[in-house]
């Protein structure tokens, strides 16, 4: 299967994402396709055996659309975003142009010399050339058997048009409604650029983030510096960054020292330590020292590249929430275009009205109502959601996951990397026998050496710095959950969890001293004697600060940890939780999240998306606490780049925020046209009559009023 990204042109509303929504699903080989009016692209997943790129863009050809197939570069979107709302600004010119003056003339200068004739000649080109867009689009509808907004702007207008020619041809001097069609055309257009310019804001910080994305290297080749462009850089290259410089792709330091401002890439405000062995990614801006690394990730495989993605496919998902205003909106033109054929019968054959006022409530009905702005109502809040979330280091896999977060009422917490730093180190080697502590320990750390798990890190950094010397170890095996035993220099050698091995009252004693300090003890046995390694992982500074929050808003709050009773209470006791689950094996998480589900909770499991990946897949909500490793960045619904459990609480607030702008949008979306499209047909008459100019100038604000409403979440608090 491949997936394409495809950038959309002629989309009018959100209508016309439904259509080619549609029309790319039926063909065979697609297997999924998604559309955003939005974003003005589609993300299509098809099978390349059955179905080539072409036939898909030869598809939105006759659909009636255009389509290009998106390149990752930042110059290319913004050059096609700029040439489309510069085409918008020349055409609302040319319409303001001609319809300005016949708005004069139309509505105030009734005795102008030829006065028909004068307004035919300036309406003309607003419906034809201005308008033209507004045929095109309809005709494209039609031959999908489908309407949309652009359907009713062409009937309305062609309506107020034809039937002034008509009248012109009766009396040059008499009443017409040139300057009605001209003047609403106008507004359209006028309502569709600003609507082009908010919906630019919405996607602002994935902007952002792709100007970041450097242009050159300083690459040293041969023992000579050489600046070369980005695209040209190779794994492996060594790459030297001077003071004020980007750092141009990930990389390891290999030497130098320096302050590195990552606050694009984690929302972290203080620069970040790097010295020799330091990670640093790509679009970060190097501050005072001299630097020398080796790259490790380019192009697409950068961390800076794939949050760009991510964030791109995120603003692509729909939310839940969506499929109602969908629905609606499949519905909402043919049952406009049925109201407004009742209204105009129901005025002149039941009412005995004019042809002139029968024809004036009707074409108002078409033009006031606006399914733009139902299609309009989620994707803008997603958009900006995400994007704010982006800036705070918060990572957002798209609108479901924003909807499904702000139901979250219990919060399941993995102890290792998530409340603590994730980097364990030796407090304590204790020998209960004749082996002393460094023989301990080398026996211990040549076993180690050959497992991955993040204490035997900490055992065998131990050795290294007390330069004790680890040998090679054989028949070595791992026993999950509960240790590792191998042969080292003849002798036989066992390390794991006290409750793997038998022993006796003075060693349990000293155990369970260590134990009750909150570290984590691994028994060592070698042959017949015993010893014992502890290992503290340090609390993180905000994990304390993140419990008490987390219990102010309201939630339910567990912790997760395979450490036993004892450090799993001391742990619990130093950050504020009060309920936990001790002696977790990696493999039982999952169950454990299935058990809170089944009594009816709503969970968000938080990990380091290394041995929790089930649980976090399970979970309702998965949240990873990244260090922009590969396994992180595609195993969380969220991906916190901080590495903080405050921003547990802030991509909740986010998702609550979100939510909220998506039932105002809706809301006020419904009853703009609830209210406006009965009006507009009389309802209120005598009392209230609404002139179709007036009915277009509202409809082209409510888009307008609901992008905007989107964007005042840049402003909120989480």
């Amino acid at each position: 299967m491949m997936k394409k990204t495809i950038r959309i042109t002629g989309m009018h509303c959100a209508n016309c994402a439904l259509n080619i929504e549609k029309g790319l699903k039926r063909m065979e080989g697609v297997k999924a396709a998604s559309v955003s009016f939005t974003t003005e692209k589609a993300i299509v997943e098809f099978d390349e055996r059955k179905l080539s790129e072409e036939k898909l863009l030869e598809r939105i050809k006759e659909i009636g659309y255009g389509g290009v197939f998106v390149e990752s570069s930042f110059d290319k979107e913004k050059e096609i975003r700029e040439r489309e709302e510069t085409h918008l600004k020349r055409l609302l010119l040319l319409s303001i142009i001609f319809a300005l003056p016949a708005f004069i003339i139309g509505m105030f200068l009734m005795e102008f010399p030829y006065r028909g004739y004068v307004l035919l000649l300036l309406a003309t080109p607003v419906q034809f050339i201005v308008g033209w867009r507004f045929y095109k689009s309809t005709w494209a509808s039609l031959k999908q058997r489908t309407a949309n907004m652009d359907t009713l702007i062409a009937l309305g207008t062609s309506a107020a048009y034809l039937y002034s020619l008509y009248l012109v041809s009766q009396d040059v001097m008499g009443e017409t409604y040139f300057e009605t069609s001209a003047v609403l055309i106008t507004f359209v257009v006028l309502g569709k650029y600003l609507e082009a310019r908010a919906k630019a804001r919405t996607s602002q910080a994935i902007r952002e983030l792709m100007q970041l994305s450097p242009k050159q290297a300083r690459v040293l080749a041969k023992g000579k510096e050489k600046i070369i462009p980005i695209d040209e850089v190779k794994t492996g290259d060594v790459i030297l960054v001077k003071p004020g410089e980007e750092v141009p792709v990930d990389g390891v330091v290999l030497s130098g020292e320096s302050s590195v401002d990552e606050s694009m890439i984690t929302g972290e405000s203080i620069p970040a330590e790097k010295a020799k062995g330091s990670t640093v990614y790509g679009g970060t801006m190097n501050k005072h020292g001299f630097l020398k690394i080796k790259a490790t990730r380019v192009g697409e495989d950068s961390t800076l590249a794939r949050i760009i993605k991510l964030i791109e496919e995120a603003q692509m998902k729909k939310a839940p929430i969506q499929s109602y205003a969908d629905m609606v909106s499949a519905y909402f033109v043919p049952a406009v275009i049925l109201i407004s054929f009742i209204t105009f019968s129901a005025w002149f054959f039941i009412m005995g009205k004019p042809l002139s006022f029968a024809l004036t409530t009707a074409v108002a009905v078409l033009v006031i109502s606006c399914p733009c702005a139902l299609g309009l109502a989620t994707p803008t809040a997603v958009m900006v959601g995400i994007g704010k979330g982006a800036r705070n280091g918060i990572l957002i896999r798209g609108g479901e996951v924003l909807e499904k977060v702000h139901k979250v009422d219990t919060i399941l917490l993995d102890k290792t990397g998530t409340i603590t730093v994730g980097k364990p180190f030796v407090t304590d080697v204790v020998s209960f026998g004749k082996i002393n502590e460094a023989e301990l320990l080398s026996f211990a750390a040549s076993v180690e050496k050959a497992s991955g798990h993040p204490l035997a890190d900490a055992v065998v950094e131990k050795a290294k710095e007390g330069r004790i010397e680890i040998y090679t170890v054989s028949k070595f095996k791992s026993f999950t959950g509960k240790g590792v035993r191998g042969v080292v220099k003849g002798k036989a050698v066992m390390l794991g969890r006290p409750d793997w091995f038998n022993t006796n009252e003075k060693i349990e004693s000293k155990v369970a001293e260590l134990e009750n300090e909150g570290k984590t003890v691994v028994l060592v046995q070698v042959d017949s004697q015993f010893g014992a390694i502890a290992v503290s992982d340090p609390i993180k500074p905000d994990s304390a600060d993140a419990v008490a929050r987390f219990k102010r808003m309201g939630f339910w709050v567990y912790m997760v940890t395979g450490d036993n009773e004892r450090v799993a209470k001391a742990v619990a006791k130093e950050i504020g939780v009060d309920r936990y689950f001790a002696g977790v094996l990696p493999e039982d998480k999952s169950k454990l999240v299935e058990k809170l589900k089944k009594e009816g909770r709503n969970v968000a499991m938080v990990g380091d998306g290394v041995n929790d990946a089930p649980a976090l897949a399970l979970a309702d909500v998965g949240v990873v606490m990244s260090s922009g490793t590969d396994v992180a960045m595609e195993s969380g619904d969220i991906v916190l780049m901080r590495n903080s459990l405050l921003d547990v609480a802030k991509a909740i607030n986010l998702s609550k925020a979100t939510m909220n702008k998506i039932k105002q949008n809706l809301f006020w979306a419904l009853i703009y046209n609830i209210i406006g499209i009965p009006v507009a047909a009389g309802v209120l008459y005598p009392y209230i009559l609404l002139n179709p100019i007036i009915a277009g100038g509202a409809m082209a604000l409510s888009s307008v009023s609901v992008v905007t409403n989107s964007l005042l979440l840049n402003r909120a608090e989480i």
